[in-house]
């Protein structure tokens, strides 16, 4: 209803009411305007022109019947300590109690938003005494008068939402309340993702250790066969000093790996909420970790399980309402007062029906010059809102890179794995072959130097491969939104 057709049907109302009836006058204003309040609201977000492709441009063809990531992803490592750990997280993490504190915040700013469309309604109780003076200007000296009053009265007052201020407001601050709610869930799929890298990460100190390790042994070997050789008067200095060096550098890595390992341990401490020293984390083998297969589904799909795409959306929306809200602020403002309650000079007689009195108050405030605030309010809301649709679509384009990205990694990280077991296997025989050649008297000790080395650059490489793929894996969760909530079957009759 528009502003002209509603002041055309109130006029008509009024003129079939009797002069006198003034209180039946406003109560039919009221009706009728509070009926069409609220009707010049700003319903629809702006076009955000978005292409959405229809696949993936790094994800091979999946059956329809292929699984989404479920709410709890992380069970497809089947690593028990990990479960526990992402559990414990979402329970107990400060970061995301601190999103949640926000989002109850932003609940109460949505009351308070929303309290201007109610009525406001307020009691009074009062007992005024008072005493006149006792002389006169003849200079005669007149006993003074004392007067006591009672009153108990009910005020209300209320501003007709005509133009869809009042309205649009608390569905800007309801928005907002949405975006803070989303923007928990971003909060929780980041520390989430944060403690399956941190995990993995201690995982992969850990073989590295160890691999760090057996290597160590083997230099001390290969050493040891070395002095032999120089005992036996067929090798030299240079030889024992060689691989001195390499035994040296070998024991030389152990020291970063252990101060890797304890910062991701700690790391794990405070994403659950703990001091390091209360924190044991087994970890155990890459190994024994699997690895899920992550079905991305379609691009569409993503703008409703991504909570960032979500929180932008809801942000967009509050900006929208918000503008809606300063174009009504152009409008007159509409507001209606009344109180009524019983006056008396003796308590007891305070509620009788002659004490009683009653007043009502209808104004109109139309804004004539502000020097141009609220033309500048509203140019202000109308730029906010275009930068967060920018932003919006940003989101919405940067979530379709991030799993593309992915599903890329995931691919390549995966190819990367295969070859460099290649790699180790075949650095692994050589290193053997000439170990036992060096024995025999027969191997170069250049080449078992050079053996050995690749042997031990290898293994490291096959573990860092192998968190690169996990790490993948877990960015594939993070770029797909975390778990999706299951899939609700068509029924038979639709198809």
């Amino acid at each position: 209803m528009t502003g002209r057709i509603a002041v055309a049907v109130v006029d008509s109302w009024l003129a079939r009411i009797p002069a006198g009836q003034s209180l039946a006058r406003w109560l039919a204003v009221f009706g009728l305007v509070a009926s069409s309040a609220g009707c010049i609201l700003t319903k629809d977000l702006p076009d955000p022109a978005l292409d959405v492709p229809a696949g993936y441009k790094s994800a091979r063809l999946t059956a329809a019947t292929d699984a989404p990531p479920t709410l709890d992803w992380w069970r497809g490592f089947r690593s028990r300590e990990l479960t526990g750990l992402m559990e414990e997280a979402q329970t107990v993490n400060l970061d995301i109690a601190a999103a949640t504190a926000r989002f109850k915040q932003a609940d109460a700013q949505a009351r308070i938003a929303g309290a201007a469309l109610l009525p406001a309604l307020s009691g009074a109780g009062q007992e005024t005494y008072s005493r006149t003076s006792g002389s006169s200007a003849s200079g005669l000296t007149i006993g003074g008068r004392e007067v006591v009053n009672f009153s108990a009265s009910l005020s209300a007052s209320y501003e007709l939402d005509f133009w869809g201020k009042n309205r649009n407001a608390a569905q800007a601050a309801e928005e907002t309340a949405a975006a803070t709610r989303f923007d928990r869930d971003v909060v929780a799929l980041t520390t989430l993702t944060t403690v399956a890298n941190a995990y993995f990460q201690v995982l992969a100190a850990q073989d590295r250790i160890r691999t760090a390790q057996r290597n160590i042994a083997s230099a001390e070997r290969i050493l040891n066969a070395i002095k032999e050789r120089l005992r036996a008067g067929t090798g030299n200095d240079l030889d024992v000093a060689q691989q001195e060096s390499v035994l040296a550098n070998q024991r030389a890595l152990v020291p970063p790996l252990r101060q890797t390992l304890d910062q991701n341990i700690n790391a794990l401490a405070t994403l659950v909420s703990r001091p390091p020293e209360a924190v044991r984390v087994a970890g155990g083998s890459l190994n024994n970790i699997a690895a899920p297969r992550v079905t991305p589904g379609l691009p569409s799909e993503l703008l409703t399980q991504r909570p960032d795409i979500r929180r932008q959306e809801a942000q967009l929306a509050a900006a929208t309402a918000n503008v809606g809200s300063a174009r009504a602020q152009f409008f007159p403002s509409i507001q209606l007062t009344g109180q009524g309650g019983y006056q008396s000079s003796a308590l007891a007689s305070l509620f009788q029906p002659q004490a009683a009195f009653f007043n009502m108050v209808g104004s109109l405030t139309q804004p004539i010059f502000d020097g141009g605030r609220i033309l500048g309010n509203f140019e202000l809301t109308r730029a906010r809102q275009d930068e967060l649709l920018q932003t919006y679509r940003k989101t919405v384009v940067q979530a379709f890179a991030d799993v593309d990205n992915a599903l890329m990694s995931i691919r390549q990280t995966t190819e990367r794995l295969r070859l460099q077991r290649q790699v180790v296997a075949a650095s692994r025989r050589a290193f053997q072959l000439s170990e036992q050649q060096l024995r025999a008297g027969t191997a170069d000790i250049v080449t078992v130097l050079n053996t050995q080395l690749t042997l031990f650059q290898a293994e490291d490489s096959l573990l860092q491969a192998q968190l690169a793929r996990l790490l993948a894996i877990v960015s594939l969760y993070q770029a797909l939104g975390g778990g999706w909530e299951p899939r609700m079957e068509r029924p038979v009759d639709a198809l």
